[in-house]
């Protein structure tokens, strides 16, 4: 008979990339892992995964039995919710990822907001460079972005528009640019997103367009660095408007090139499909959207 444990061990095999990482997960050891599966495996009669010792890989059949388990498992721990018509607290524990800037800055305030509606509700944030794919055990995800997946619903929260922007200082020493043409003529400061080619801006104004290729004066992979080196006069960076509105309000930022608009990506949650979502999820979910809308 599959037991609660065997139906875990699939569901976390679909988030892993190696038989280590599983282990981790489930806290077990990976000799423990291997002879778990070795036993499912010959119950099923199947083959479930392919793997080494650096790397996993689910075969069909095991892709198919692990949706099916993280189906049964939402379903079991939803299932006490179920019976609790008159009493709409929810419980149990909320695993939500988010990238570091944005994470801290706009999720974190409101995920504390969150927690005083719901207290009896467990609630973990894991801030990371590339929260997608790497934290696909996690009940939800913030991502800057467009991304297809077929498990994986996108709900649009709020626009990422990128302003271009410098210190006061720095534009009365190099000037203000008047035209994307004269952004070759100025120090840049870029940030390098995961595989993005960070150096192509893109902008339009109405019907026109414009592609630059941009040589930085400075490089930074941590978006916050690259506003501080902006901040202090070091250059013009391109930033996203949720980052820089508070420095520009004050007056250590001051935005440039203002009637044109940049590339951006929309910030979107990222939630499993209806059928496996938990009434937590679904409540993040219309938390966030009407939080960040007003």
């Amino acid at each position: 008979m599959i037991s609660v444990e065997d139906l875990r061990l699939a569901a976390t095999l679909a988030r892993s990339e190696s038989l280590s990482a599983a282990a981790r997960m489930l806290n077990v050891s990976p000799p423990a892992l291997s002879m778990r599966l070795r036993k499912l495996e010959t119950l099923l009669g199947l083959t479930l995964a392919n793997r080494d010792a650096r790397r996993l890989s689910l075969t069909a059949d095991g892709e198919r039995f692990s949706r099916e388990c993280a189906l049964l498992l939402e379903q079991l721990e939803a299932l006490p919710e179920s019976f609790r018509q008159q009493d709409e607290r929810l419980t149990g524990t909320l695993r939500l990822a988010a990238p570091f800037g944005y994470g801290r800055q706009r999720i974190a305030p409101l995920l504390a907001r969150f927690a005083r509606l719901h207290p009896q509700l467990r609630l973990q944030l894991d801030l990371r460079e590339t929260p997608w794919p790497d934290r696909r055990d996690s009940d939800a995800v913030i991502h800057i972005g467009h991304l297809n997946d077929s498990l994986w619903i996108a709900r649009p929260l709020t626009q990422n528009h990128r302003w271009l922007c410098a210190s006061a200082a720095y534009l009365e020493q190099y000037g203000v640019p008047s035209s994307p043409e004269q952004l070759a003529e100025h120090r840049c400061i870029c940030i390098r997103e995961n595989d993005e080619d960070v150096t192509l801006w893109h902008l339009r104004k109405g019907q026109g367009r414009k592609t630059l290729r941009i040589e930085p004066a400075l490089l930074s992979n941590d978006g916050s660095v690259a506003r501080r080196w902006a901040e202090q006069g070091l250059g013009l960076v391109l930033r996203s408007q949720w980052d820089v509105s508070d420095a520009i309000a004050n007056g250590s930022l001051v935005r440039v090139l203002a009637d044109w608009q940049f590339d951006s990506a929309p910030i979107n949650l990222l939630v499993p499909s209806r059928k496996l979502r938990s009434p937590r999820v679904e409540a993040l979910v219309a938390f966030l959207e009407d939080a960040l809308k007003a």
